[in-house]
């Protein structure tokens, strides 16, 4: 499928590699987004709607920050993912850029979760608590010291 993103310009994605959100994501318009990566080297991805030309949001592994972070699914959430457990959701945590990094944050008590094998996704409010939805992103750990891993779900394209 071809994506005219006002970000990145011209990206193709297959089909194979979009991610339904039948409820959204909280704030942003269309359902069906993709993940997007600008390097391999990054530790973030952008989640941009493949319908929306203009909409796409960072987000970022968030054990890559906070080696403790804990996320608690409710059981309605869990079966609307139609998750079999822990090890078919992948976590994924928005993140607000800003001009200085020290100024980056988090978003850890509603992360996205998506069922990577189905290809569905939904962004939750983290049942454990205790979580700010503007966590300073660099409290923990320095930018340099952030090793990426990949992601399970398919990255659609590279930027």
């Amino acid at each position: 499928m071809h994506v005219d993103s006002t970000r990145f310009g011209s990206i193709e994605v297959r089909d194979d590699a979009v991610i339904d959100f039948p409820d959204g994501l909280i704030g942003l318009p269309g359902r069906r987004y993709a993940l997007i990566a600008q390097s391999p080297d990054s530790p973030f991805y952008w989640l941009h709607a493949v319908d929306e030309p203009a909409v796409a949001v960072p987000v970022t592994n968030p054990w890559l920050f906070f080696s403790d972070y804990e996320v608690k699914i409710g059981d309605e959430d869990a079966r609307r993912l139609e998750l079999q457990g822990p090890h078919s959701a992948e976590i994924f945590c928005v993140v607000r850029a800003c001009p200085e990094l020290a100024d980056f944050t988090v978003n850890l008590a509603s992360p996205v979760v998506i069922h990577a094998e189905r290809l569905l996704g939904r962004q939750v409010i983290n049942e454990v608590g205790g979580y700010a939805v503007r966590q300073p992103l660099f409290s923990e750990v320095e930018l340099d010291d952030v090793r990426p891993n990949s992601p399970g779900v398919q990255v659609a394209a590279t930027a």
